[in-house]
């Protein structure tokens, strides 16, 4: 007796074919799709700054973050189902890598049931694969996240960064970086392990290729003293070397941590930065991790030959931290105001009193404050928030 042919063993036979590993994004899909017995399935990714989701043809129009039902999906990485123009349903499935948002998958149907939702999720969770894998060396899906041309500064340090949001069961870190085209000086880090959640801001001076190199030098020397297993100290003073030796004349404020993600023990050093700011039980507290700052990465030789200062301090479950470059505190409201300390962290209590995802609440956070200066920010303004959130045993 024969066994018939399910979809799902299509579907297997497909991604077990080395020969179909090399297909463009769209083919893949339309295959995949074929094979899961879906009338059709669309890619769609965010742009760099998160306000718009393009596909990756040309068919279909792009479509708003902010106004579409598809961005209610990427805003809040649920299911979205509405009725088709072309007949049928559409349901809009968000593409996540881990924790990273990358865009949505619109996967139409006669009909929607409980299996066809499924293989709608296996495809969309398939497509986020494809495209983390790929993005990296395809420019098409570079080309389809911009909206217009990047200067020579920020290809380089964009170039550098991490994913805008790395998390486990333990902690989420999240980020973004304005003005996203032009950004000089400013960048953000993060990394984890299997105990630790590593995570960095750096602000170089000035806003050129200069900048853009000091910055990338010291993410380079921090990243190779934190893989061989340097301690904090000297994670930071290998960066000093590098400046010192490679770019004299350059410098960089930085904060870098270290999270303990089963006791959540932070550890950091603030290399003259503004100090980052805590939130806790929906509230700031003040100064909770203001410390002494230390010279700028790449002038301790200079003003303090001591070794760098690490301060320490106990999270509790649900903690909040916030970096953040002067560019943010000091950008302007609408209504012509500095934004300031109690600004920025009453945002972003509001929104976590709301439930909103971490990385959500700093996509509309960013998008404030260029908005309210019509896309002129007077500096650099990059977040990085994390937030620490043990698992119950």
């Amino acid at each position: 007796m024969t066994v018939p042919e399910t979809a799902d063993s299509v579907l297997g036979e497909f991604l077990a074919d080395p020969r179909n590993a090399a297909l463009d994004l769209t083919t893949a899909v339309a295959r995949c799709a074929k094979a899961l017995r879906l009338q059709s399935a669309v890619v769609y990714q965010a742009d760099l700054q998160q306000r718009l989701l393009a596909p990756l043809n040309d068919v279909v129009p792009t479509l708003p973050i902010d106004d579409s039902l598809a961005g209610w999906a990427y805003r809040t990485q649920s299911l979205r189902v509405e009725e088709s123009e072309l007949g049928g349903m559409t349901a809009w499935l968000p593409m996540v890598d881990g924790v990273e948002r990358l865009g949505v998958l619109a996967v139409h149907a006669p009909a929607l049931d409980p299996l066809s939702l499924r293989r709608g999720r296996t495809l969309a969770h398939l497509c986020a694969m494809m495209v983390t894998s790929k993005r990296a060396y395809k420019d098409t899906y570079v080309r389809r996240a911009r909206t217009e041309p990047m200067r020579l500064p920020a290809e380089m340090l964009r170039a550098y960064l991490p994913p805008r949001t790395i998390g486990t069961t333990h902690a989420v870190s999240t980020a973004v970086m304005e003005p996203a085209y032009e950004i000089g000086g400013d960048a953000f880090d993060h990394a984890l392990t299997d105990t630790t959640l590593h995570a960095g801001i750096l602000d170089s001076m000035g806003h050129n290729l200069a900048s853009g190199l000091t910055t990338v030098v010291s993410l380079a020397a921090c990243r190779n003293a934190r893989r061989t297993g340097a301690d904090l100290s000297e994670l930071v003073g290998s960066a000093d070397e590098a400046l010192a030796e490679w770019l004299p004349d350059q410098f960089c404020t930085a904060i870098v941590c270290q999270l303990d993600l089963a006791t959540g023990g932070l550890r950091w050093v603030n290399c003259g930065h503004p100090p980052p700011l805590l939130i806790r039980d929906q509230r700031l507290l003040a100064g909770a991790m203001e410390r002494d700052a230390d010279p700028p990465l790449g002038l301790p030789a200079t003003f303090a030959p001591t070794p760098r200062r690490v301060h320490e301090m106990k999270l509790e479950p649900g903690d909040r931290v916030l970096m953040y470059t002067d560019g943010v505190t000091e950008a302007r409201t609408r209504h012509g105001e500095e934004l300031g300390l109690d600004r920025f962290a009453d945002y972003v209590i509001r929104a976590t009193a709301t439930g909103e995802l971490p990385p959500e609440t700093l996509r509309r956070l960013i998008h404030s404050i260029v908005d309210a200066q019509d896309n002129r920010l007077r500096d650099d303004a990059t977040i990085v928030m994390f937030e620490w959130r043990p698992v119950d045993r």
